[in-house]
């Protein structure tokens, strides 16, 4: 049997390690974030599969990321803004919808992605991601010299930032596999030249 784990379902990927501003108005996910930060813990981010974002609980996909709130603030009318870091990547084995349209996952945790250092042809990688970071500004701008050298990381953020279709990240959020988004990325950059 899994862990049960709040999910927001949005159309935006999350891999681990990645950062993630969300302005939060429903009254579910008010309540959510409230439970998770009186009780230290974290809901999970899945791909809206189809429907919407607001209005009724919509299927989303089976993977997905946990989401650690890292900061909070009260904006006007009830509004939150909350920024949260994807930590672990997630199956959705089940899923039930609450009556106040929030959803509960039991959820299996999967192995985390290897560390694999940037081989020299993925260079070019790191440096984009550099500069794209900086540019963005706070949140964004926490690359360190560890990080840089992560194939996965700088690949995973770079998967998060560029305009890619939806149904990439997330089969690269599936695949795990750093090598297989460096090729991809490395052919997406070269048909935008």
């Amino acid at each position: 049997m899994g862990e049960t784990l709040p999910i927001f379902p949005l159309s935006t990927v999350l891999f681990p390690g990645g950062v993630l501003p969300l302005r939060i108005f429903e009254p579910r996910y008010l309540d959510m974030v409230a439970d998770c930060l009186r009780n230290d813990a974290g809901f999970g981010v899945c791909l809206l599969r189809g429907g919407r974002e607001v209005g009724p609980a919509a299927p989303c996909h089976a993977i997905g990321t946990l989401a650690l709130i890292e900061d909070w603030e009260q904006g006007e009318a009830g509004l939150l803004q909350i920024t949260v870091r994807g930590r672990q990547r997630f199956r959705l084995l089940d899923a039930r919808v609450q009556p106040n349209q929030l959803t509960l996952g039991e959820v299996e945790w999967l192995e985390p992605e290897a560390v694999v250092p940037v081989p020299g042809g993925a260079r070019l990688l790191s440096g984009l991601l550099g500069r794209l970071l900086e540019e963005l500004g706070p949140p964004f701008d926490h690359l360190t010299r560890r990080e840089e050298e992560d194939l996965g990381w700088v690949t995973a953020r770079l998967t998060e930032i560029l305009p890619l279709p939806l149904a990439t990240k997330q089969a690269w959020l599936e695949a795990a596999d750093p090598q297989q988004r460096a090729e991809g990325l490395l052919e997406f950059l070269r048909s935008q030249r």
